[in-house]
């Protein structure tokens, strides 16, 4: 049974210059004819991917001069024959261009499934599609260059070779088992367990750079503290390059936390600017300063504001009684007064008035919680599945690495077993309740 011919936009909704509304199926093309005309154009002379400026047919003797493209199977996004109109942006007039196609013999597109016909027409892996959900949702560099990786194929190539690697041992394997009288058997298994530690290693190198590189996808939660009116506040804005934060000379300004983002170095940066922590009577502001408390425990670094021009107060040693045991930076801010306050051993001095040290927060920020050990080149993975399924791999190859030689047979069911696991990563051994989540998550046109 053919697949029907589906339908949907492939621009997001709302006002602009253009709308594609696109369809993916063996009857695209003979729809397009029913409701799009060009001069001289007919489905016998076409040139696939050449636009072709015409008018589609809304309604009877109801026109949108808009271009269509026509993308011959199996040289397209989905390995189907696609047709794709660009018309003038605006969400009704799309919404009516789709009608039109459903009216004629299309059928509207669940979430994802042009993803998931080219994933099931073998045109992209199942590693390639989650990673165009990451390109599309990315909000840092650094997230969107380890989706790219991916859909450049890198995390495919690389597991395809350990799985083939895992084949040909299989293979010396069977050999084994069916001429037991002309292999050697230590031999064979020294080989088998060396490559079986080469895998591991590999793959231990791709869990390791993963998990310092998961800030790429949820950035840093860096959380703002100190005694009220200490210039949280402001110290926020500088950051951020914008004011943001209310900044006044009256104590317990901010009463609530005030969260915001920016990038550095392709990192995502998200501030936490808590109410500032003191004993109060106010009954809102104390909400906020048992907010504040709440934070202080998931935040991934906190960075303690002070007034560099007093000396430490009571106030100032409460709260760093409250920051025992955290990831935790001074920040001694004011510097453009006279120094009063010591010297601590992990701080850094600003200006959030003047500026000063700011680009060097920054920096010491993403040093302290990703540090420098990941390295730019190497392949990252942000997709939580995927690395739990490399993660689970490599407890498999620990058992196997941890027994003194198995006996052949047990070692072909245990090899089996992880290439069908390492397969999960592409899509070529995932069952459809998997594939069939994964689409799930895509957009209506996507």
């Amino acid at each position: 049974m053919k697949n029907k011919t589906i339908v949907s936009i492939s621009t997001p909704l709302g006002k602009g210059a253009v709308a594609i509304v696109r369809m993916s199926g063996e009857e695209s093309l003979k729809i397009a004819f029913k409701i799009f005309s060009a001069s001289n154009l007919e489905i016998s002379n076409i040139t696939p991917r050449l636009l072709y400026l015409g008018k589609l047919e809304l309604e009877q003797n109801v026109y949108e001069e808009c271009l269509m493209v026509y993308f011959k199977a199996p040289f397209s996004y989905t390995g189907e024959d696609i047709v794709e109109f660009q018309i003038h942006g605006g969400t009704l007039l799309a919404q009516k261009v789709v009608e039109v196609c459903l009216k004629n013999g299309a059928s509207m597109a669940e979430a994802g499934e042009y993803s998931k016909r080219a994933f099931l027409n073998g045109k992209i892996t199942l590693d390639k599609a989650e990673a165009i959900i990451g390109e599309i949702n990315a909000e840092a560099e650094s997230e969107l260059k380890s989706s790219l990786q991916i859909t450049n194929g890198r995390l495919a190539e690389a597991i395809l070779k350990q799985q083939e690697k895992l084949k040909t041992l299989l293979a010396e394997i069977e050999v084994g088992l069916d001429y037991p009288e002309e292999t050697e058997e230590t031999k064979l298994k020294t080989n088998i367990y060396e490559i079986l530690r080469e895998l591991y290693n590999n793959i231990e190198n791709i869990v390791k750079q993963s998990e310092s590189a998961k800030y790429f996808k949820s950035g840093i939660n860096v959380a703002l503290v100190g005694k009220t009116n200490v210039g949280k506040s402001s110290v926020m804005n500088a950051l951020l390059g914008q004011d943001r934060a209310i900044v006044t000379d009256i104590q317990g300004t901010t009463r609530d936390n005030i969260t915001e983002s920016f990038s550095h170095n392709g990192i995502k940066i998200n501030l936490i600017d808590t109410a500032g922590i003191r004993e109060t009577e106010d009954i809102v502001e104390n909400v906020g300063i048992e907010k504040s408390k709440t934070i202080l425990k998931t935040a991934d670094l906190i960075l303690f504001i002070l007034d560099g021009s007093e000396k430490l107060s009571k106030e100032d040693r409460e709260i760093e009684k409250l920051l025992t045991n955290k990831k935790c930076l001074y920040v001694i801010n004011k510097t453009d007064k006279i120094r009063a306050i010591e010297k601590f051993e992990n701080e850094i001095e600003i200006s959030a008035l003047e500026n000063k040290n700011i680009e060097k927060l920054k920096n010491t920020i993403c040093n302290m919680v990703i540090g420098e050990e990941i390295d730019p080149n190497a392949l990252v993975l942000t997709n939580e599945r995927q690395i739990e399924v490399l993660k689970n791999a490599q407890t498999d190859l620990q058992t196997i690495l941890s027994e003194n030689f198995l006996s052949l047979d047990i070692l072909s069911t245990s090899l089996k077993s992880l290439w069908q696991l390492l397969g999960k990563i592409t899509g070529n051994t995932e069952n459809e309740d998997i594939i069939d989540l994964i689409f799930s998550k895509f957009c209506l046109g996507k």
